[in-house]
């Protein structure tokens, strides 16, 4: 097995330093890796993205991240991408990484994704040019991370965006908001590649289990979801020896958890 701790939408500020930090330092107990699924800031600052990096820094697993909404309010992206990095956080936007995870590589595609709605309500490549670069953004985001994921070669592969790829996790949402929320074309690069898991925040008020159309299994790991410092999923390694993500990954999940 290999072990994925999840959270999104953790809106760290001065405030909220400290929070998580006593179940993060027990990870490397749990865990083999902590996937951060975007809105890691309230307004996107370098402050704020400095308490990130405190919070979430220097930990005994490897921490990848994706950045959400609120990460490039202050159109900051690329600083708080820097400040990140600088305490060892990788943020993916349209590309991956492969980690060596219990002598399997575990291979993480991440984007932050857009809205547009889902199959038979959606917005469409119609009309004026506002609504063509919207759904045209999130076409964009759907193709890097479709590419993303086929581009990996390992032994299990995960999917991580801020927006939702199903409608599924956005139960308890206004459905008048769905648009807003996420993209079927996420959900679809998804099922491109023989994804094992897909992760998203973004939908405070949806639910933790979801699934494509192709069968991946998909959880919102937004905090208020989740209500806890991370949740872990256990992945099942392929029975045959490595083989790369082209032929083939396991999807067997189970969900365990971490309370705060």
């Amino acid at each position: 097995m290999i072990r994925v701790a999840a959270v999104g939408d953790v809106h760290m500020d001065v405030d909220v330093l400290g929070r998580y930090r006593p179940s993060l330092e027990q990870l490397g107990g749990t865990a083999d890796v902590l996937l951060l699924a975007g809105d890691l800031t309230r307004h996107g600052t370098v402050d704020e993205a400095q308490c990130v990096a405190r919070e979430f820094g220097d930990l005994p697993v490897p921490v990848i991240a994706v950045l959400g909404n609120h990460d490039h309010h202050s159109d900051q992206p690329r600083e708080v991408t820097k400040v990140l990095a600088s305490a060892g956080i990788t943020v993916l936007e349209g590309d991956g990484i492969t980690i060596s995870c219990r002598d399997a590589k575990l291979g993480v595609a991440g984007v932050k994704g857009f809205g547009g709605g889902f199959a038979g309500r959606c917005a469409s490549m119609f009309g004026e040019s506002e609504i063509k670069d919207f759904v045209r953004t999130t076409e964009r985001s759907a193709n890097r991370l479709q590419a993303a994921l086929l581009s990996l070669d390992c032994d299990v592969l995960v999917a991580m965006t801020h927006y939702a790829p199903v409608p599924d996790t956005l139960q308890g949402e206004p459905l008048e908001i769905y648009p807003f929320l996420g993209s079927y074309l996420l959900g679809q690069a998804i099922d491109a590649a023989p994804t094992a898991l897909a992760v998203h925040g973004h939908a405070h008020a949806g639910v933790e289990r979801g699934i494509t159309p192709g069968g991946v299994r998909v959880r919102n790991v937004a905090h208020p979801v989740i209500r806890q410092a991370y949740s872990v999923y256990q992945l099942e390694l392929p029975s045959a020896s490595r083989m790369p993500v082209s032929q083939g990954a396991g999807r067997g999940i189970d969900s365990l958890s971490n309370d705060v």
